[in-house]
């Protein structure tokens, strides 16, 4: 998978031009089979960073997201 094919998924399914700051970053680490953390203020488009290569990669994609209120 390359970064390409997300940004066709990326135009394709939500619209969107180009990424956010941070965004490629993030996703690449996920293209690349890299563990990571992503932490961006709220409309910083966390959700795409997972969303745009679960779309392009086959099978299952785990997200772990706490939630302040059950801490």
């Amino acid at each position: 998978m390359t970064i390409d094919q997300i940004r066709d998924v990326l135009k394709t399914h939500w619209g969107y031009d180009g990424f956010l700051p941070l965004q490629q970053e993030a996703m690449q680490c996920v293209l690349d089979d890299r563990d990571s953390v992503v932490v961006l203020p709220t409309g910083g488009g966390k959700s795409l960073c997972f969303q745009a290569p679960a779309v392009v990669r086959p099978g299952v994609g785990l997200v772990v997201s706490p939630l302040i209120s059950l801490m």
